[in-house]
């Protein structure tokens, strides 16, 4: 058998489980909702969840758990130790050792646990979007808002490994509050749950007619999928309030951009099927809120050329270059 890694990305809705050959090929996929279980130990019921989408993949393929490595990338803050210290979209895992839990399920498990953004931008630049850019971010839109930078083609990770948490980014000190305890989180706005909760707000202001006659005058049950819908059919209210989370995904990229001088935005996790409609609106916007706008070079936002697999893929990667 060629050499093949499983990557594993746990989101906070879903674990998607790739086999990866060395040039980035997926040979097979693997997914599982997401256990979200307080009541177990840290961390217990998503090693499970792990070991389950690992085992399939192994026995559909005919390989045994010594053939493979695996790389997990796990969303929250994770430590150089490889610890989950904190996350705050997956609370039944926080402060868990994913990799040391794993492990004790199969003594012949090699595999490692990163953060899933980080694993996300490594596939992107490895592979993906990013290929031939060395100032990258990452910015993963799903249930949160991950991060993972590169800077001169390395991974950065910092000095304790939680580089790149952009999500908490406070960009609105008085605004909604936040899993991870704080208020006005970037992710509060530019997320999955952003453009639900943004939803929610232009339907109980009036602004989403149409939407709320669906529901029967009922505008607190507007999803965020209705309106990314609606306006994939061009409808106008629907498209206002994309643009309004454009917005929102601009102001986080301004800052970052006047932080890091990066060139290169690529957007992913499972928000950025909406991408076609919500990338434009970002760039049209962040010409007029980044520092010097016009006068600097530049700067590209790009949608992930792997969506949803970002994550997997680069996890897989790191695997193969950490544990061969």
């Amino acid at each position: 058998m060629s050499h093949v890694a499983l990557g594993v990305d746990v989101g906070g809705t879903k674990v998607l489980a790739l086999a990866v050959a060395d040039d980035g090929t997926v040979r097979d996929a693997e997914r599982v909702d997401t256990p979200h279980v307080a009541e177990r130990p840290a961390g217990d019921a998503a090693a499970d969840a792990v070991m389950s989408v690992i085992t399939t993949l192994t026995r559909r393929n005919d390989w045994s758990l010594g053939d493979v490595v695996v790389g997990v990338g796990l969303p929250g803050m994770m430590s150089r130790e490889g610890v989950l210290v904190f996350a705050p979209n997956l609370p039944s895992a926080s402060g868990a050792d994913l990799a040391a839990a794993l492990r004790a399920r199969s003594s012949d498990l090699r595999v490692l646990c990163e953060n899933d953004a980080d694993c996300a931008a490594v596939a992107e630049h490895r592979w993906g979007a990013a290929r031939g850019h060395d100032d990258v971010v990452m910015v993963t839109l799903g249930t949160g808002i991950g991060g993972g930078i590169i800077s001169g083609g390395e991974l950065v990770r910092g000095r304790s490994g939680f580089a790149g948490e952009i999500g908490h980014m406070v960009v609105d000190a008085h605004g909604p509050r936040c899993p991870c305890g704080g208020r006005g989180c970037w992710e509060r706005y530019a997320s999955g749950a952003g453009v639900a909760r943004l939803a929610r707000e232009a339907a109980v202001a009036g602004r989403l007619p149409t939407l709320v006659r669906q529901y029967a005058g009922d505008a607190d049950a507007v999803r965020g999928e209705d309106v990314t819908r609606a306006a994939a059919e061009g409808l106008p209210e629907a498209l206002s309030v994309v643009d309004e989370v454009g917005w929102w995904l601009a102001l986080g990229i301004a800052n970052l951009a006047a932080i890091l001088d990066c060139g290169v935005f690529v957007i992913g996790g499972g928000l950025s099927e909406a991408s076609a409609l919500l990338l434009p609106a970002a760039q049209r916007h962040l010409s007029s809120l980044v520092e010097g706008g016009a006068a600097r070079p530049p700067i590209l936002v790009l949608p992930s050329e792997f969506g949803e697999r970002s994550g997997a893929l680069g996890a897989a990667a790191l695997a193969t270059e950490r544990l061969t």
